[in-house]
């Protein structure tokens, strides 16, 4: 087994009981594999923690509160391989708002796309593992991420190269709910709907908050649900936190023909960890090494939870 900080971490390629992760789209969701999902994402977020302890910077709230929607994606919604991360079929997922980059690396490193130790490189000079994803340092990354908004603009491109390529994978962008306040992401929106990109999916993560605040406060965005419907895509919400109602979301969406789709996932800032549940003054900060230490223990606990669960 490897050991990662001083802690038991599973190796790369190992999932609960041994098993190999491997992913070839969407499968029967069933209780065992549930609750591996579950436990996966609670290595996500230790993942995160410790990442951003080496790090001494980046995004904790944000981070933390995708982990169950990036541990669906990647181990079991989305058609990949990680053993061979530029396989043509796979699925394209496009992180918009790259500043929660945390949360992508972690979950690449638990479902084998690189060793979890890697994670501790996080911003260091020379590392795969820069602040935001950059497309040329590290495989399966399908664009370099930056200015907020520009990432389902991407998304749109991806989805109708596929079609006039006649390509069946499908492309997933995970946007934030603040980045809605740029102009270029109402663009895309449009240009989807026009070209009825029904192979494109978009995630939001919508925790209600940014750097500052509130989004409600500082440019509110509801009704957020409605302004979709007006853009002529299929709309579906979820709690971002319930693994078994997000995959059954995603599957309702792949059944719509003719239209982008839009998930608006729900989300608490910060979760799993008690003291960055719903505070937004977490959005670009990292833990210290008592507070990193607490969450730490949290999520230890959470995972003796799942695992005591029949």
């Amino acid at each position: 087994m490897a050991r990662f900080f001083g802690a038991r971490f599973m190796t790369a390629r190992e999932g609960p009981r041994g098993a190999t992760w491997y992913n070839a789209g969407m499968q029967t969701l069933t209780p065992q594999r549930l609750k591996e999902l579950d436990l996966k994402a609670t290595d996500v977020r230790e993942g995160i923690i410790r990442a951003l302890l080496a790090a001494g910077s980046g995004h904790s709230a944000g981070s933390l509160d995708m982990a169950d929607i990036f541990t669906a994606l990647y181990g079991h919604v989305m058609r990949n391989r990680p053993e061979e991360p530029s396989w043509p079929q796979r699925d394209r997922l496009l992180l918009s708002c790259g500043h929660i980059a945390p949360v992508r690396y972690s979950a690449m490193a638990n479902f084998g796309y690189f060793p979890v130790e890697e994670l501790l490189t996080l911003r260091k000079f020379g590392t795969r593992l820069q602040g935001h994803p950059e497309r040329v340092t590290l495989p399966s990354v399908e664009t370099t991420s930056g200015p907020l908004g520009e990432g389902l603009a991407q998304g749109v491109g991806m989805a109708q190269a596929a079609k006039m390529d006649g390509a069946d994978f499908r492309v997933y962008v995970v946007t934030s709910d603040a980045e809605h306040q740029c102009g270029l992401h109402w663009e895309a929106m449009m240009t989807a709907a026009k070209f009825k990109l029904d192979n494109l999916l978009c995630i939001i993560d919508r925790n209600f908050i940014q750097i500052d605040g509130s989004t409600e406060e500082i440019m509110p965005l509801e009704p957020l649900a409605d302004k979709y419907r007006a853009f002529n895509w299929e709309v579906f919400e979820c709690d971002g936190h319930d693994i078994a109602a997000f995959v059954a979301t995603v599957e309702r969406a792949h059944a719509v023909k003719g239209k982008p789709q839009v998930i608006i996932a729900k989300t608490i800032p910060g979760k799993g960890v008690s003291y960055m549940e719903g505070d937004y003054t977490w959005h670009g900060k990292p833990p210290n090494a008592e507070q990193a230490k607490t969450a730490l223990a949290e999520l230890a606990a959470t995972r003796e939870r799942i695992l005591a669960h029949v």
